[in-house]
């Protein structure tokens, strides 16, 4: 009886907030001034647990299978190893010098790490933890993405304001193409053909044709009804079947939502102060915003649009995933 009454009481609580629950789900959240990440409990919205890594994490990735928690140590020089089930640190990788985001393989073995400070790519064997080659880039690589394929590596240059193209299998660097005012973000479609730019100074969303390496269209974020002042472009989630671009709106304290095939934003979302990091729930039916100067994660129910709560955190919240 017990059970079944907190059974209806969660039901009744995630109606009240704009839909049903979500189904059982973990949303980590780097944090860069305490130097933890921190565990949510996703369907709840509440903090279960704080794992310490290190100095400054920054960008962080689960591996393909979701057992491990790769964290960017921006300020050790490296990557920290967690076992999603113990939340324990397994060790660490090295991570090149001031390593601030990554993108995983699609096979799980190798990591793909931006070096800020050093203007370069590091490609990280997990197996043999070692650095095996490094691509010399623009100045602030930030952006990290692979494509499905597994054979294409994308780094956005923040100071120089260039997409780079590199070829996964060599490490050679293909082609450099400039776009808006500091891109800080990179996201493909999930067939692989398109790819997206964000750019944080410039407010726009850059479309590639990824077979030509051109940009084919654009977004200004600044554009359009429901538009605040001191809008950005930062990190981006996209759904699983692409329909669905999500953006980080930076210091405008809002997230966007993009309709890609029509290329134009459809709805604005309140978040923290000087939003960064977001991610969707697994099932797609909330929207996790993490915000540095508001310290706090908020979350979104997308079929309301409200943001149904406001989780805090602390320190410095920087970037967030989320999965099962």
């Amino acid at each position: 009886m017990r059970r079944w009454l907190i059974a209806a009481a969660a039901a009744l609580l995630g109606a009240c907030q704009g839909g049903a629950p979500p189904s059982p789900h973990t949303v980590y959240v780097s944090n860069e001034q305490t130097g933890v990440v921190h565990v949510i409990d996703g369907a709840r919205g509440t903090e279960i647990a704080k794992i310490p890594v290190g100095n400054r994490p920054r960008g962080l990735e689960l591996s393909p299978d979701g057992a491990t928690l790769y964290v960017a140590v921006s300020n050790d020089n490296r990557i920290a190893s967690i076992d999603t089930k113990t939340r324990r640190v397994r060790g660490y990788l090295p991570g090149g010098s001031d390593p601030e985001r990554f993108a995983v393989s699609p096979d799980g073995k190798t990591l793909y790490v931006a070096n800020e400070d050093e203007a370069k790519v590091s490609f990280l064997d997990v197996a043999t933890g070692r650095v095996v080659r490094q691509t010399e880039v623009g100045g602030e690589p930030e952006g990290m993405a692979v494509s499905p394929d597994g054979r294409l590596v994308i780094c956005t240059s923040e100071a120089v304001s260039l997409t780079h193209f590199i070829d996964a299998a060599t490490g050679e660097l293909l082609d450099s193409v400039l776009v808006g005012a500091r891109p800080r973000d990179a996201r493909f479609s999930p067939d692989g053909a398109r790819l997206w730019v964000s750019a944080e100074v410039g407010a726009t969303l850059s479309l590639f044709d990824v077979a030509t390496r051109k940009p084919i269209n654009s977004i200004d974020l600044r554009q359009g009804p429901g538009v605040q002042g001191g809008v950005q472009a930062v990190h981006m989630a996209i759904t699983r079947g692409g329909d669905r671009l999500y953006v980080a709106g930076g210091r405008g304290n809002r997230a966007a939502e993009i309709d890609t095939r029509a290329l134009k934003v459809t709805r604005w979302f309140t978040t923290g102060s000087r939003n960064w990091g977001l991610a969707l729930s697994p099932d797609e039916t909330r929207l996790y915003a993490a915000s540095g100067l508001s310290r706090d994660l908020a979350i979104v129910d997308l079929k309301s649009g409200r943001t149904v709560k406001m989780v805090k955190l602390g320190g410095r919240p920087w970037g967030v995933v989320a999965g099962r």
